[in-house]
């Protein structure tokens, strides 16, 4: 028997407007407004309003709050200054990726763990079976929070109208709380679009009225609502991994070309370090595939599981694929033997449906804003 939907806060608003809906991690969640492409623009050259209600908060508190993450996750939590944010993983013993994640530091001893929607309860589990032995409690606030964002070069503007925060001083990665349209609210200065802009937690009988603040406040500088549909896009030109594509437990954030996550020089043992010391070896010796961009040199668009070809051999996988109203062509992020991963190697394509469509290796990211 399938369970309904989980709807967000904003879910009235959402279908107010026009949202096409979809089913997302068991969430009833907007996929797009109107144009998608329209959505992805107005990120990139003004703003866009997001509902991420249905990504999983988990508040760490306690005296030994700190060394329970920095032994449960792969980063070092201790090193996280007050307000600040660090993105790290969770891994199994095996050094397989659970899922990545953002650790805010909200106090002495509290942190808040935020996860990707599909893993919040693998997160949560994870945590609660991790905990023993030390003095924190892990707490599921995945119901606390209502979670809005605001994406794009006019962000900043569009948030000093409505909050008298500290928004100069308040750097990447680091939030503070805040009241934003007269709602009580963490204010971070975090997103997954490749922009500049802001990350707003919320009790959720609070969101409506800030969406429409916010929609107010953002009218003049082209502010709209965009769906996940664009927020894909967004991430993909920015060569930001995501779970279940990139990241799977199949690989370690070595495999992933993310080992600068795991720091082995904390203090104490934590999970997975044995298989990840292994895994960091093996890297350095024999380099698994890389993860590369692939601008096509056509028009046909490469989805995820596509076979990478090269010499009539395949070479690697197409993680993620789309195309980017940025660059104007398709391109792909894709897991390819290390012998064709530098960018302008040639003879590489993509097997769509038994025709090898030429693509071009380039670095990641495909897009990066200017600061």
């Amino acid at each position: 028997m399938s369970t309904a939907p989980r709807l967000t806060a904003l879910d009235a608003t959402h279908r107010s407007l026009g949202a096409t809906m979809t089913d997302f991690a068991g969430w009833d969640m907007p996929l797009r407004y109107a144009s998608e492409r329209d959505e992805h623009n107005a990120v990139r050259t003004r703003a866009g309003l997001f509902d991420l209600s249905h990504m999983g908060e988990i508040t760490v508190t306690g005296p030994e709050a700190a060394a329970f993450l920095s032994y449960a996750l792969v980063g070092n939590i201790a090193t996280v200054g007050n307000g600040r944010a660090r993105y790290t993983m969770i891994v199994q013993e095996d050094g397989g990726i659970l899922d990545d994640l953002i650790v805010y530091r909200l106090g002495e001893t509290e942190y808040m763990v935020v996860a990707n929607a599909g893993n919040a309860q693998i997160v949560l589990d994870a945590l609660t079976g991790r905990v023993g032995g030390f003095d924190a409690e892990v707490r599921d606030d995945r119901d606390a929070y209502a979670l809005l964002a605001v994406q794009g070069p006019e962000s900043p503007a569009i948030m000093k109208a409505v909050t008298d925060a500290d928004l100069d001083g308040l750097k990447y990665y680091a939030g503070l709380p805040g009241t934003v349209a007269g709602v009580p609210a963490l204010i971070a200065r975090t997103g997954y679009t490749g922009e500049d802009g802001f990350e707003l937690f919320v009790a959720p009988e609070h969101a409506e009225a800030l969406w429409q603040a916010l929609t107010e406040a953002g009218a003049p500088h082209g502010l709209i609502p965009c769906g996940l549909s664009c927020r894909d896009t967004l991430r993909l030109e920015a060569g930001m991994p995501l779970y279940g594509h990139e990241l799977t437990t199949a690989l370690t954030p070595f495999d992933a070309g993310l080992g600068r996550v795991v720091k082995f020089e904390k203090e104490g043992d934590f999970v997975g370090r044995e298989a990840l010391t292994a895994a960091a070896e093996r890297a350095e010796t024999a380099p698994p595939r890389k993860l590369v961009g692939l601008v096509a040199e056509g028009r046909r668009v490469p989805r995820a599981g596509f076979s990478v070809v090269a010499d009539g051999k395949v070479i690697g996988e197409v993680t993620s694929g789309a195309p980017s109203p940025t660059l104007g062509k398709p391109i792909a992020m894709a897991y390819v033997d290390a012998a064709f991963a530098a960018p302008g190697t040639e003879g590489v394509g993509v097997d769509i449906r038994g025709t090898h469509e030429p693509y071009e290796v380039v670095a990641l990211p495909f897009y990066k804003r200017q600061k």
